[in-house]
């Protein structure tokens, strides 16, 4: 009989250790297997001064919630520190980030009240735009912040381009030809990366997560999460 192939390996090095994730397993699996470890196994090197963890996830993406849980596992032993979690894999988000820093103009600040910033073809914004500015773009953009003022996507009529932000939150939003609800009539979805987009000459807004399915063109075809 085959020994069954362990979830977890933890390696040390000369920084402190590595656990290795099984990415090919479930996840209940693999929390099951990282409870054991930690609490029944490796006892001569779990306990003592501390020690700095580095989680290897290999190819599996975990979410916000997983990585916590994960987190709250390995704290069980008051030694060990994570350092990082390192993975194979980026989020939509991150890849968003890269894809669109290779060829769009690239802006860091914050848009005040008053101020019109407008551009041609995309605009990555790694800042705010506050009550009262605005952005405009002839491309799509997007807002590492809080997009609580005005933007104008698709400036010349393109109805394809998207308006995204890590918190969204506008005064009022246009896309082509197609302007937003009022804000007092805004509705605030989660907290989380949303973008908003046209369908059939109406504005919708939506997770990032859902970015692949709307805008294929925007994603890489091996993003996983």
């Amino acid at each position: 009989m085959s020994a069954t192939k362990q979830k977890v390996t933890i390696k040390g090095t000369k920084d402190g250790l590595v656990f290795f994730m099984d990415d090919s397993c479930s996840f209940e699996d693999l929390v099951s297997d990282l409870k054991n470890k930690v609490e029944y196994s490796h006892q001569q090197i779990l306990t003592g001064p501390v020690i700095h963890i580095t989680v290897n996830l290999g190819y599996r993406y975990l979410s916000d919630k997983q990585e916590q849980q994960i987190r709250q596992i390995i704290r069980k032993r008051g030694n060990l520190v994570i350092k990082e979690f390192v993975s194979e894999v980026i989020s939509r988000e991150q890849a968003l980030m890269e894809r669109l820093a290779s060829h769009t103009n690239v802006v860091t600040g914050t848009v005040r009240s008053g101020q019109v910033n407008e551009y041609q073809g995309d605009v990555l914004l790694l800042g705010d735009i506050n009550p009262g500015g605005l952005v405009k773009a002839s491309g799509s953009i997007f807002v590492m912040g809080r997009l609580r003022g005005m933007a104008h996507a698709g400036l010349y009529g393109d109805d394809q381009a998207i308006i995204a932000a890590s918190h969204l939150e506008p005064t009022r939003l246009q896309i082509a030809e197609v302007m937003s609800l009022p804000a007092e009539q805004w509705v605030q979805h989660e907290m989380t990366m949303e973008f908003a987009y046209l369908i059939d000459g109406k504005m919708q807004v939506d997770s990032i997560h859902r970015i692949k399915q709307i805008r294929p063109d925007w994603t890489q075809s091996d993003i996983r999460g």
